[in-house]
């Protein structure tokens, strides 16, 4: 019995001496920056820099294959960091971009063909006819983009339209390839005046399925700063590289331009209800 024990008990050490040595031989270095850079990192894992999650991104930016400001949703602050711990001095990059939805048409302004009673995702009442919306770029209301919105920022008003929250936006950009319309754009933070429509149908169909829509009647381009604002196909847009002034929010007749970017009361005029069921 005594001899089984000792047998064992020697068996035992020899293994925890293989597996020492094999660990001393085969081991792989791991360098102390990633696991500083990713406590540096916000941690949510959210994909936004195209890589699986932050701990692959802090072993790219230790083995120098990505910049410190890979991550847009830490910002300048993060990067800061990073800098600082791989030993490089960050400038500053540029201007903080958060998601807007480019349309304003929730259901007291706009038409909706028919009531949808599908599977609530915007994916999949898109494939219905394009939607339940008379206006095929409007969004649909099904809160897609907000599910998928890891900070919570994204907000659904009562008549069915979604709202970003610019001071919870990070501008991780997952909105934007969720949304099956591809009327959630990204803009300059600073940024006040706002186009919210995405519609390039004619100005006389517009009037018919949305009160608040564009209708390429040009005031706003002949307003605003040469340049600022330019049409698209029947549709009024922004060049967010210029400055346009807030007044020319007043000279649309649609109240389609917004002067910040959640002031869907902020709109220069207020439209009256629209009933469902307009024309297909």
């Amino acid at each position: 019995m005594i001899t089984a024990v000792i047998a064992l008990a020697s068996l035992a050490l020899l293994a925890g001496l293989g597996l020492a040595l094999a660990a001393r031989v085969f081991a792989v270095e791991v360098d102390p920056r990633v696991e500083a850079i990713e406590e540096a990192l916000p941690g949510v894992n959210c994909g936004a820099c195209g890589l699986p999650g932050c701990a692959e991104l802090a072993k790219r930016i230790a083995e120098g294959k990505a910049e410190v400001d890979a991550c847009p949703v830490g910002g300048d602050g993060v990067a800061h960091s990073i800098a600082e711990i791989i030993g490089r001095v960050f400038e500053g990059g540029g201007a903080k971009n958060v998601a807007l939805v480019l349309c304003g048409g929730d259901d007291s302004v706009a038409v909706r063909r028919f009531y949808y009673n599908g599977i609530y995702d915007c994916n999949s009442a898109v494939l219905l006819f394009g939607g339940d919306k008379a206006c095929s770029y409007g969004c649909l209301g099904l809160e897609t983009c907000a599910g998928v919105c890891p900070f919570g920022a994204i907000d659904m008003l009562p008549g069915g339209l979604a709202v970003v929250d610019p001071e919870k936006c990070t501008g991780c950009t997952k909105c934007v390839a969720a949304c099956p319309k591809g009327i959630i754009k990204m803009v300059p933070y600073e940024k006040k005046v706002h186009i919210l429509c995405s519609s390039h149908d004619k100005g006389g169909r517009v009037r018919k399925i949305c009160k608040v829509g564009c209708i390429a009647c040009q005031r706003c381009v002949k307003e605003a700063p040469e340049g600022s604002i330019t049409m698209d196909e029947n549709l009024a847009v922004i060049d967010y590289a210029k400055d346009v002034p807030e007044e020319v929010a007043g000279v649309c007749p649609m109240n389609t331009i917004v002067t910040q970017v959640l002031g869907r009361e902020k709109r220069t005029g207020e439209a009256a209800p629209v009933a469902a069921g307009g024309e297909a």
